[in-house]
């Protein structure tokens, strides 16, 4: 089996970091390290572990989430690189799973993903205990039935939990740095790794929770670095990504966003904006598509009655 370095980002949430650690000790294939990329000033106080952990800081005012990308894999060793958020707890064969994978497939491979609500990971959690409250993302397809799934539109790509071969990453030239803060790096990637004719799947397996955290989506919270990245996609591929985010903040009016011109931003997300795409206690995630269906029908123009 090939040798697996897994790397996280990470900025905050410390509990989350530590269940990941927690998860990569409990794999059926140990991989040979643990890479965090620091994205703050202070190292984290992690507990000790049979993986090693190597913590390396990515400076930079807003989420380098690109910039950590890179400097998590030209720290790597193993032959496979997995990526996991810092929220994405692995399950027992994460590892091994996209091993096996990418013994088969020289691309990129895109693991399952399941939410948990609130307090799945209070005390000593199980793996029992999360498969009983864990929820498919009703925004994301699911897992192909077994094996791969090759998929023809890059835009499939989700970077929350993925592995690609460590060559395979280097010879690309890695995620774009430019993007800065949250939103864009990833389909920038996909996008590149579609020119290259590089292959981008879903794999039954690769199975990740991914922990609770208060979170907006649309992600307004990000308004500003959302435009942003849109903007720069549009210059170095002749078109905008993240549509379906821009076109929730334009039916919100904190967006002008008509083609060939640049993106206006005409008003800052205010309490009511937050209250309507923040996630509630009792939901395991946030969905876009639920937050534009409320919006356009409360923007909906009401129809005078008919006379008889």
């Amino acid at each position: 089996m090939s040798t697996v370095s897994v790397v996280t980002l990470a900025k905050g949430r410390p509990a989350h970091l530590a269940n990941v650690l927690r998860g990569l000790e409990r794999q059926t294939q140990a991989p040979v390290e643990f890479i965090v990329a620091v994205m703050q000033d202070d190292l984290y106080d992690l507990p000790a572990s049979s993986v090693p952990v190597r913590q390396i800081r990515v400076p930079g005012a807003e989420l380098p989430l690109a910039a950590a990308r890179n400097r998590g894999v030209a720290a790597a060793t193993g032959e496979v690189v997995v990526f996991l958020d810092v929220d994405c707890i692995p399950a027992p064969d994460l590892v091994a799973d996209y091993a096996q994978g990418l013994a088969t497939l020289d691309g990129l491979l895109m693991g399952e993903v399941l939410h948990l609500p609130e307090a799945a990971t209070l005390g000593h959690w199980t793996y029992a205990d999360l498969a009983r409250v864990a929820e498919k993302h009703s925004d994301r397809r699911g897992p192909p039935a077994t094996g791969l799934e090759i998929c023809h539109d890059y835009r499939c790509f989700w970077s929350l939990n993925f592995a690609i071969r460590r060559a395979t990453f280097l010879a690309t030239g890695g995620f774009d740095e430019r993007y800065t803060g949250y939103g864009g790096e990833d389909t920038d990637f996909g996008k590149a790794l579609d020119r290259r004719g590089l292959p981008i799947a879903w794999m039954k397996g690769g199975l990740a929770y991914h922990q609770y955290h208060p979170h907006h989506m649309p992600p307004v919270h990000h308004l500003d670095s959302v435009v942003r990245n849109a903007e720069l996609f549009e210059a170095k591929w002749g078109y905008r990504t993240m549509g379906h985010w821009l076109h929730a903040f334009r039916v919100m009016g904190l967006i002008d966003d008509t083609p060939d011109r640049p993106i206006r931003i005409l008003r800052r997300p205010d309490a009511d904006d937050l209250a309507l795409t923040g996630q509630q206690g009792h939901q395991p995630y946030t969905n876009s598509a639920s937050v534009i269906r409320a919006i356009e029908a409360r923007e909906a123009p009401v129809q005078d009655a008919v006379p008889a």
